[in-house]
């Protein structure tokens, strides 16, 4: 397979930094897996920087591994941002076509792209993502790409994504501090929708619940396009600290034990599947601390069921808040290293009512964007942010050179972000794909 463009994306969260480098072919337009790595994060709480140097140092090592893996370095990389300072907006632009009564040029598109950009906002905010949703050419609506069509008056309706500018600020200084130039800083809720969704799912109506260590991200997708963005500050660490507290043991076993429930059927999990009781055997899978009272209805109904239900209480009341509650046939798709909890996909049903999944990387969801290569190391949901940014960073190479508009746009956020000249590198590193 010819090597052809090279893609890095790094997925800085709460409890983990994962680095994965793929090359793309240039025939098929597969991406192959060539490096990837994972380590613990660190410097890191609710998706948030809070101490620089730890941050960096985490990153480092997760860059470093990946690269000794792929066998080069890498100079670019996307990276996913969230953190409940995320927040989002929808907003209308219209424009008179430059030649009226002519073909709408791409120059059309761009203008009533800014035009739905000028939004109120703090100056301590800035605009990360700016999405058309649909196009409206001379009362004509629905449409997805009105490049060469003729009209005289185009209109957008965009969904706006934005954040604390010093939170994107602290993230990519952490980035630039290794020497990778950030190509973009993507939201995490709609990197994992890349990889997680199928078309169909988004084009009936759907909701994606990441589940992250610190925070949740919500992506609600209305008639194939995302309507309404959103981060709960609540994750999968919560259920460690209950099961910690529940229990009087350290943090370390209770994630033994939330991962020991969660990867084991209860039949193995039982000291005798013949009795009628439910106590269950943690020393044989590596659980060192005495733990009293250990029974499977106590762990898994009584201190984890209660947390999910939480969790998916909030869900319904982001759902009610955006109005998009009757738009959402297709139900929830979970992903996230929190959707490997036992038991959740039977409480968010019982908690929302809708149709429930947990996602499958098995790359069907795109079959344009598939992943080869090292794809075992990274078939978990747990990787669902980390191949949706791969796929958005082809998409976005494939936006610039094919002049493509349905694809998610970004603003002046590169040229904003810190370390001289940041800018100027990451456009010519598009440039340098282009022909």
């Amino acid at each position: 397979m010819a090597r052809g463009n090279i893609y890095a994306g790094i997925d800085i969260g709460t409890c983990k930094t994962t680095t994965i480098i793929v090359s793309e072919d240039e025939e098929t337009g597969k991406l192959r897996v060539v490096g990837v790595a994972t380590v613990e994060s660190r410097g890191i709480r609710k998706s948030q920087v809070v101490d620089i140097e730890e941050t960096v140092e985490a990153i480092t090592q997760s860059v470093e591994a990946a690269e000794r893996m792929a066998g080069f370095s890498i100079s670019n990389a996307f990276i996913s941002i969230g953190g409940i300072h995320i927040q989002s907006q929808n907003s209308k632009g219209v424009v008179a076509v430059a030649n009226s009564g002519e073909e709408i040029t791409l120059d059309d598109v761009n203008r009533v792209i800014d035009a739905a950009r000028a939004v109120s906002m703090p100056s301590s905010r800035e605009i990360l993502h700016v999405i058309p949703r649909d196009f409206i050419v001379d009362s004509q609506g629905g449409i997805k790409d009105p490049l060469s069509m003729t009209g005289v008056r185009l209109e957008v309706d965009a969904h706006i994504i934005t954040g604390s500018s010093t939170a994107m600020r602290n993230l990519a200084k952490c980035v630039t501090e290794i020497g990778i130039n950030v190509s973009g800083l993507v939201f995490s809720g709609l990197a994992a929708a890349q990889a997680v969704l199928t078309e169909t799912e988004k084009e009936l109506g759907v909701c994606l619940v990441d589940i992250g260590g610190g925070t949740t991200n919500l992506s609600v997708f209305v008639e194939g396009a995302l309507a309404y963005s959103s981060v709960l500050p609540v994750g999968a660490k919560h259920i460690t600290n209950d099961l910690a507290i529940g229990l009087r043991i350290s943090l370390e076993q209770a994630e033994k034990i939330k991962l020991v429930l969660s990867n084991n059927p209860k039949e193995k999990l039982l000291k005798d599947p013949e009795e009628n009781s439910d106590a269950i055997d943690l020393m044989k899978f590596g659980i060192t601390e005495e733990v009293s009272k250990a029974s499977y209805k106590t762990l898994v109904e009584g201190i984890i069921r209660p947390r999910l239900n939480e969790i998916f209480g909030m869900v319904g009341d982001e759902l009610k808040k955006s109005g998009y509650v009757a738009a959402t046939p297709a139900g929830i798709v979970l992903s996230g290293g929190g959707s490997l909890t036992v038991g959740i996909a039977e409480a968010c049903k019982r908690t929302l009512a809708l149709p429930v999944r947990v996602a499958q990387l098995n790359g069907e969801q795109r079959t344009d964007k598939q992943l080869t290569g090292l794809v075992d190391d990274v078939c978990s949901p747990v990787f669902a942010v980390s191949q949706g940014l791969l796929i958005y960073a082809a998409d976005q190479i494939s936006y610039t050179k094919n002049s493509k508009v349905s694809l998610p746009h970004f603003g002046n956020l590169i040229e904003r972000l810190p370390g001289k000249g940041v800018a100027g590198k990451a456009w010519d590193f598009v440039k340098s794909f282009l022909p």
